[in-house]
């Protein structure tokens, strides 16, 4: 299952069924779990925990040290979950101590080829970023969110559950649950309708998300005024309150 070439440290913790490819190099304070492939010409630092059925392809590097100029051998660290495909090429650095010194992936990602994901970056479950995508310090993604290739999200912007940014999009702020972005700097072309209908979302939910998204984005309302309106809507679904929710938490404005 390993690779004679491989060099694997000792004080990495592998599950005995884990594959590892030619000249991959799994460094200490490194765990993988079951099921996991890391195939040939692969870089994996620690202090890093990959959960199970992750696989890496060639020449990926994940966990290594950050690109922030600010960071200074500090111990931190990278928290992966389960069921992720990192494709050729991809990088993932671990924290900083600026942040919560942690950089977390959840579970069920696509990673292709070449994509980036910066330190302190929060991923949710089932994320996709496409070839070259690249993500900012301290960028957080929600579930389900799709990010065209060549992409790039700046650093502390918040992306929503379900949102979707086209091929090429440059983001500088927040991204509201549910919405489409795309251009440089992005802009908002509707709800993702087609998306969270394929996810299995009911046409009375899409319809409502549809009024909510028109109230924000293309009333004359300010984002006080949709929010007063919003919030005295009876009977509100939970994924209206995500949505909701996604815009009374932006930092840095939202993507309008």
């Amino acid at each position: 299952m390993i690779h004679p070439s491989a060099i694997i440290d000792p004080a990495a913790r592998l599950a005995d069924d884990v594959e590892v490819g030619p000249f991959s190099v799994i460094g200490a304070d490194v765990e993988i779990g079951a099921g996991s492939v890391i195939g040939p010409h692969v870089v994996v630092r620690g202090p890093t925990t990959m959960g199970c059925n992750n696989r890496v392809y060639q020449f990926a590097t994940i966990g290594e040290d950050c690109q922030d100029k600010k960071y200074r051998g500090e111990v931190t660290r990278l928290e992966i979950g389960d069921n992720n495909i990192f494709r050729e090429g991809v990088t993932v650095h671990r924290g900083t101590v600026q942040d919560q010194g942690v950089t977390r992936i959840g579970s069920g990602g696509l990673f292709m080829a070449y994509a980036h994901v910066a330190h302190d970056c929060v991923l949710g479950d089932n994320v996709i970023l496409a070839n070259q995508a690249t993500l900012g310090g301290h960028v957080h993604i929600g579930d389900n969110v799709i990010l065209g290739g060549l992409s790039a999200v700046h650093q502390f912007c918040h992306v929503g559950t379900y949102a979707m940014c086209g091929g090429g999009s440059i983001i500088t702020k927040d991204i509201a649950a549910f919405v489409m972005v795309t251009g440089n700097p992005a802009t908002t072309h509707g709800l993702n309708a087609e998306g969270i209908k394929r996810r299995g979302f009911d046409s009375e939910v899409i319809s409502e998300l549809r009024r909510a998204y028109k109230l924000v984005f293309r009333s004359q309302k300010t984002l006080a005024q949709a929010l007063e309106v919003l919030d005295q809507q009876d009977n509100r679904s939970a994924w209206l309150n995500v949505f909701i929710d996604s815009l009374r938490s932006s930092s840095r404005g939202l993507t309008r």
